[in-house]
């Protein structure tokens, strides 16, 4: 018999109904209601079928107990089958593949392809509802056929699928499904798959001791004996209620709601671990309360053990409405399954939270309990479940309710409070494996070990490390120079020391012992720990007054190096620590270690970066008369980078403005920014045009990268030089893959400088295109790097705009560059950038007439003698009368020079500034060599005799000729030291470094 209830048409619309956001209220007898509402939990969770988000998991349990007793099962399913080809799969807890059987070729290759192989996971959170999935959900069988399924792929296929419990906890273990194509499908597939589900479930049994089969054996023959009874909450009952007609129905499975089954299986788990035998009262939904009270069992064999009954009293009007009846009837396994509702079970997390019932959604009480007296308790417990005979049910009369007792667990006198302690400690571990460690902050690492620890493990946890640690290196002598970096406590008062104090352990004290062995030290009872107390007895009075009763300290060890230490200590409501917690101390300790001492190296590799980086940027502003200058670097969030920005003094008192970006972030982009750096200094001492200054720099890219074969070579970098002339007050701009500069003008108006852009450094093939424009004094040149205008968020012709506008608000002269760079920065970057931004603000200054002059010089050797004079008084004129023997002999050697080997015209410029520039120009392009006159030499000694009397001096190449230029220095206080206008160095900022 074939089933074809998903071929019809309405199936699929309400499907994408469903994937519409739509209501789906009118589908009676079109859905079924677990294909229906599992649809409805995939919408919720984001799920498309056209798309399957599967994971792998290659770390299978291959080995445990639920494969080893599946296989001979999967065996003789895999014999046996015949007919239409049916593949056999099962699962674990998590829906993920631990082994398929059988299946013809074409069914094989269908389900490669769909991934359903080893390792792949089918939960109904990631997969859609499918059989795999969905009977985990609903932690009942289920059979999804064809186009039930809610992925695409997967609609060809029919499977049934039935969770397989461990029949002792109730817990489910794993899934076994039976897959074939949709043409050949059968509903007999769904009961021959819990037919399997339960032989497995059996063998499960037989793998538990022979000590847990003989301990429920004999509860089980204890209450029938007793006339009740009694089998796991929910399976139904093994036989008639007593009285009853032989004839009749097994008694029904007593519903009871998913949390209310985690709120007993937990309860009754901390009966087990209590020290007495209590009974318990417990509040479920609908306003029923259940009581549960623990019993000693002693088998045959003399084994004693520890088994938790539970009535649940149900009467008329607190009835739960009637489960949908499943599809097969199941007995032979319980159907709780062991959650703790406070935190989430893994099905919830993986399936969304469960549709509450009507007692919920009206207010009804939530689950709880309270403490009921014993003999209260047992009465409740062995008072009549049924009717006596012959008497008029309460349940059918609606006049008085009626208990139901089952089995709710099976465990060993103490076990439980180790299970339960070993459950909590494995969440604590768990929960500091993906806790401690997140960022790579020393201190944030260890504030983060106690933010785990506090409160679930101690009351107060203190961290101390050596300020070596701190800064990225090893400690020299841990118990030396100790600092409390991370504090945190229940009480306040409780603590020795604060966060940021110096910490001084006294040799006797259980931390000193601690970094002095190694190893850690239980102190059980601290009123009694003379060590720990002589630290300092004031402080450790009120400490004890706060309730602190218990300390363990642990070494914070890694890599064989000891960091530091930490201390757990223990308050009142806490029992006082014990050998046992040591291992978990120990666990704890090692794992923030390992973190601190990563992020201890990553400080100590980012520290070296950033020294490597600062090295190589410049140190301040040159002194120089052309501009006033601000400028602010940004290291990146990443780390340090390639961004770099530079002054240099050219001469006749100009300027280059310099802004370059290597791409990429670390050490290597740090260093190879110097070298770009160095190469534009020198590249500019022999005062190339902008244009010809990034030609050799592109030239010199590319030999590093075909230097380096491509292997760690310079892989993008960006520059653009700009050189202004005070005197001209014009500036010529180029540009290499950079982004624009930005004119500021004095009237506030802000605009991009249309420089053409041309190709990054290293290309090579394309020239470089200069552009000159005039700038007025008191303008503002603009450079930056492209992190100052990337975004991930906004495009770049936004933030480009944004950046025109926020210079243009402010305004010369009450906007400093200094204030500039600071109002760039407050509204285009965020705290932390994600790229390095380098932001330089040059705002123009002009030299007027009176502190230049300028002669012609004709080509004869009689007009030295005039131009002498006229420097001499103009000197004069400058009050410079300490220079005018330097500069008149400097001025004869240059204009005779000029004359005697250069070509006309020549002119003859002097500028005061900083210092005395001297120029002479010529009409030849011959630019002369410094040579060393030999004895017998009647010339050649000139040019070194100006060499020797000026500061600085060079030669620049003119359209029309050369410039011979000297600079001398100028008395600071005297005054012609007030002549030039140093620029004052930039001021800092808490964002400029």
């Amino acid at each position: 018999m074939t089933a074809g209830w998903d071929e019809s048409g309405g199936l699929a619309d309400v499907h994408e109904r469903i994937l519409a956001g739509e209501a789906v209220d009118d589908v009676a007898g079109i859905v079924r209601t677990p294909i229906l509402t599992s649809w409805q939990r995939c919408r919720s969770l984001g799920l498309v079928p056209d798309r399957l988000t599967l994971t792998c998991e290659q770390d299978l349990d291959l080995d445990g107990r639920l494969l080893t007793a599946a296989t001979p099962v999967l065996d003789r399913l895999e014999a046996v089958l015949d007919g239409p080809p049916v593949s056999v799969i099962l699962t674990d807890a998590q829906a993920r593949v631990l082994a398929r059987r059988a299946g013809d070729a074409e069914l094989n290759r269908h389900l490669d392809a769909t991934n359903i192989v080893q390792g792949y996971g089918f939960p109904e959170s990631s997969a859609g509802t499918n059989a795999l999935g969905t009977a985990l959900a609903e932690r009942r069988p289920v059979y999804v056929l064809g186009r039930e399924h809610f992925a695409d792929c997967m609609q060809q296929l029919a499977c049934a699928a039935a969770p397989i419990r461990d029949p002792l906890s109730g817990r489910v273990e794993g899934v076994l499904d039976l897959t074939s194509f949709r043409r050949h499908s059968d509903p007999v597939m769904l009961p021959l798959a819990q037919q399997a589900a339960d032989e497995i479930e059996q063998r499960l049994l037989e793998q538990s001791s022979k000590r847990e089969r003989e301990l429920l054996a004999e509860f089980l023959r204890t209450r029938q004996a007793a006339g009740d009874l009694v089998a796991p909450y929910g399976e139904p009952l093994p036989g008639p209620a007593p009285g009853a007609d032989p004839t009749a129905p097994a008694r029904p499975v007593l519903p009871i709601d998913p949390l209310d089954q985690a709120v007993l299986r937990e309860t009754a788990q901390e009966l087990i671990a209590a020290p007495h035998r209590v009974a318990t009262e417990v509040v479920l939904s609908g306003g029923r309360t259940a009581v549960l009270f623990c019993r000693e069992v002693c088998a045959a064999s003399g084994e004693a053990g520890i088994v938790v009954e539970a009535a649940i009293a149900a009467g008329p009007r607190f009835r739960l409405p009637a489960p949908p009846v499943p599809e097969t009837s199941r007995a032979g396994t319980p159907a709780i399954e062991v959650t703790t509702p406070s935190r989430g079970s893994a099905a919830e997390a993986a399936t969304g939270p469960k549709e509450l019932t009507g007692e919920h959604r009206s207010g009804m009480p939530r689950p709880g309990r309270r403490k009921a007296g014993r003999h209260e308790a047992e009465a409740e417990i062995r008072g009549p479940a049924h009717p006596p005979e012959g008497g008029t049910s309460a349940q059918a009369s609606g006049q008085a309710p009626h208990t139901h007792a089952g089995l709710l667990l099976l465990g060993e006198p103490g076990v439980g409070r180790l299970a339960l302690l070993a459950r909590k400690r494995l969440e604590l571990l768990y929960d500091a494996s993906a806790g401690i460690g997140r960022t790579l902050d020393v201190t944030r690492t260890a504030q983060e070990l106690v933010e785990t620890v506090v409160p679930r493990f101690a009351d107060l946890v203190a961290v101390d490390l050596p300020d070596a640690v701190l800064s990225g290196e090893e400690p020299v002598d841990i118990a030396e120079g100790l600092r409390r970096v991370a504090l945190g406590a229940v009480r306040e008062g409780s603590h020795l020391y604060d966060v940021g104090e110096k910490v001084d352990w006294l040799p006797a004290s259980p931390q000193a012992r601690c970094l002095q062995t190694g190893g850690p030290v239980l102190e059980p009872d601290l009123s009694r720990a003379v060590g720990w107390i002589a630290v300092d007895p004031g402080r450790t009075r009120k400490v004890l007054e706060s309730g602190i009763h218990s300390l363990i300290t642990v070494p914070l060890r890694a890599r064989g190096v000891i960091l530091g230490v930490v201390s757990f200590y223990r308050a009142e409501g806490f029992a006082a620590f014990e050998d046992d917690d040591l291992w978990l101390a120990g666990e704890l300790a090692g794992r923030a270690a390992v973190c601190i001492d990563n992020a201890r190296r990553f400080t100590r590799e980012h520290t070296m970066a950033l020294a490597v980086q600062r090295s190589l940027l410049p140190r301040g502003v040159p002194a120089q008369d052309a501009v006033e200058v601000a400028h602010r670097y940004l290291p990146a969030q990443a780390g340090v980078g390639g961004d770099w920005f530079d002054v240099i003094p050219l001469s006749g008192s100009r300027v280059a403005l310099v802004v370059g970006d290597v791409v990429g972030h670390g050490v290597h982009a740090a260093t190879t920014m110097g070298r770009l750096r160095t190469a534009v200094h020198n590249f500019s001492a022999l005062d190339l045009p902008s244009e010809e200054l990034l030609t050799h720099l592109d030239d010199l890219v590319g030999r590093l990268d075909a230097d380096s074969g491509r292997i760690g070579g310079i892989i993008g970098a960006t520059c653009l030089y700009a050189v202004y002339d005070p005197v001209s007050r014009r500036c010529t701009f180029a540009r290499a893959g950079h982004p624009p500069p930005v004119l500021v003008l004095p009237d506030g108006t802000a605009d991009f400088v249309d420089v053409p852009a041309g190709p990054p450094l290293g290309l090579g093939g394309l020239p470089f295109e200069p552009c000159e424009t005039e700038v007025p004094e008191g303008s503002r040149i603009v450079l930056y790097t492209d992190g100052l205008i990337e975004s991930r968020g906004q495009d770049l012709d936004t933030r480009l705009g944004l950046l025109r506008r926020t210079l243009a608000t402010t305004r010369p002269p009450a906007d400093s560059p200094e204030e500039t760079c600071g109002a760039v920065l407050d509204a285009l970057l965020p705290a932390r950038p994600d790229d390095d931004v380098a932001l330089l603000v040059a705002r123009t200054r002009a030299l007027d007439a009176e502190r230049t002059q300028h002669w012609d010089v004709s080509a004869d050797p009689a007009e030295v003698p005039r131009v002498r004079a006229a420097v001499t008084r103009r000197l004069r004129k400058w009050d410079l009368v300490e220079q005018v023997p330097t500069t008149e002999l400097i001025v004869s050697e240059l204009v005779t020079n000029a004359i005697r080997y250069g070509g006309p015209p020549i002119r003859l410029r002097l500028i005061r500034g900083h210092t005395l520039v001297c120029e002479v120009t010529d009409g030849s392009s011959t630019s002369p060599r410094l040579r060393r006159a030999r004895t017998t030499d009647e010339g050649g000694r000139g040019l070194f005799l100006v060499a020797q009397l000026a500061e600085r001096w060079g030669t620049r190449c003119t359209a029309d000729g050369k410039v011979i230029w000297t600079e001398q220095p100028l008395p600071p206080d005297g005054p012609g030291g007030s002549g030039g206008a140093p620029a004052p160095p930039a001021g800092s900022s808490p964002r400029a470094t």
